[in-house]
């Protein structure tokens, strides 16, 4: 993790390829998948070129509620983010927020530790799954 809070581990696959296996480990894990944005393709649409940049909006309620109860802005931050990218050199990238940077930047209480932790070690989890060879 840098000093924001943003955690990036390098892909074993294509870009196309660590976004289905993110979106299927995602799933496994009981978690809706609310949006996926295609960065790449809106800038296409208006003429612009843009590596493999690929969002997917993703989340549990049961996990992320207890956190807005606690501190509501952390919304802006929720539901969880993970992009899916493509270096200059054609390297693939998963980078995501890490749940306790997230919990430091809104002032979560110490009680919800346990639930900042599981859902930390979920998204290291689906990160590792999305990345890494069979």
């Amino acid at each position: 993790m840098d000093e924001n809070g943003l955690v990036t581990i390098r892909s074993a696959h294509a870009p196309k390829e660590t976004m289905l296996r993110l979106e299927t480990a995602v799933k496994s894990k009981g978690m809706t998948v609310f949006a996926h944005v295609d960065h790449a393709a809106a800038a296409a649409e208006v003429g612009l070129a843009l590596r493999a940049t690929d969002l997917l909006i993703f989340g549990s309620p049961k996990a992320g509620t207890p956190l807005m109860q606690s501190a509501q802005p952390i919304g802006i931050d929720l539901p969880l983010k993970t992009l899916v990218w493509q270096d200059a050199e054609g390297s693939s990238w998963v980078s995501y927020n890490d749940p306790a940077w997230l919990a430091r930047r809104h002032g979560l209480p110490g009680a919800l530790q346990p639930q900042v932790e599981a859902m930390a070690g979920a998204l290291a989890h689906i990160a590792q799954q999305a990345t890494t060879s069979p």
